[in-house]
């Protein structure tokens, strides 16, 4: 199963990696990231979103960038892979602080580009909108970049229906990254997720099966045991099939700091929820 990037000419396999757990606190060592990461690319996948700041603090900048582009590099997989990565946040003793000036925008582009060891990112992404700067002086740093050839396409994430509305009016927004999961489904709601189907632009829910914390409900919801049972899949690639069912423009990117989760979440392409199910999943409260 494969899905395109907006107009870019990207066709990537319709599971991502979201990179995440591999840099942050209670990361795994070395070895075990390395291992997630072919699993991953083993399995057929090539998109891998990651951030200058998936990492323990500022003095660790970085990490999730070059923990991949030396897995890439190993794995002689440079050329096959997409990897997405973001600017506009801090962290400061391990704190995650908003920045979106644009001069900080542009020296993350460029240390991401010397951590990743390559001269174009192929989708650089607004890690969020800083309040004290506005959406369109950030955007602006990234159309510069991009007009240098630093970056090729441009993302959003953390972002509204609206600022997303504001942001198209000044340059193109090949995809939109925001948590989502079947028990936060505002950005449904919201009218936004088929905002970006109707303008083709790729819609990157993270933490699709609930995050590091969320998905304690999933595990504890009766609705995707009985659905686990029916399918005979995982509980995560029920939620994961769900989504690929929403739309073709959706793009999940579910973690994994073990390879064999990875390898689970791959699974998914291979599930298609019959229609009462994914309605059954739709019609889930949301809550913690």
């Amino acid at each position: 199963m494969r899905r395109a990037i907006n107009a870019t000419g990207l066709q990537v396999t319709a599971i991502g990696l979201g990179a995440m757990p591999l840099s942050i606190q209670g990361r795994p060592d070395e070895r075990q990231a390395f291992e997630v990461i072919k699993t991953f690319v083993d399995g057929g996948g090539d998109f891998i979103d990651t951030a200058n700041v998936y990492c323990l603090d500022d003095a660790d900048l970085g990490h999730n960038e070059r923990l991949i582009g030396s897995a890439l590099d190993r794995l002689e997989a440079r050329d096959r892979v997409v990897v997405a990565t973001k600017g506009g946040l801090r962290r400061p003793r391990g704190d995650w602080v908003v920045d979106g000036d644009p001069a900080f925008l542009r020296r993350s582009c460029e240390d991401s580009l010397r951590a990743l060891g390559t001269d174009c990112i192929t989708l650089y992404q607004l890690h969020t909108v800083d309040p004290q700067v506005g959406l369109l002086p950030s955007l602006e740093a990234l159309a510069r970049l991009r007009e240098e050839g630093k970056i090729r396409h441009i993302g959003l994430s953390n972002v509204s229906l609206e600022q997303l509305e504001l942001a198209l009016q000044h340059v193109p927004i090949v995809s939109v990254q925001n948590r989502c999961n079947p028990f936060e489904k505002r950005d449904f709601e919201s009218g936004l997720v088929d905002f970006c189907r109707a303008r083709n632009i790729t819609y990157i829910p993270h933490s699709p099966v609930g995050g590091h914390r969320g998905h304690l409900r999933l595990n504890q919801s009766a609705l995707f045991e009985r659905l686990a049972e029916k399918y005979r899949v995982s509980r995560y690639c029920i939620a994961l099939a769900w989504f690929l069912g929403k739309g073709e423009h959706i793009l999940p990117i579910p973690g994994a700091s073990k390879p064999s989760s990875i390898a689970d979440s791959l699974k998914a392409l291979g599930v298609t929820l019959e229609e009462q199910d994914a309605r059954a999943i739709d019609s889930l409260p949301e809550g913690p």
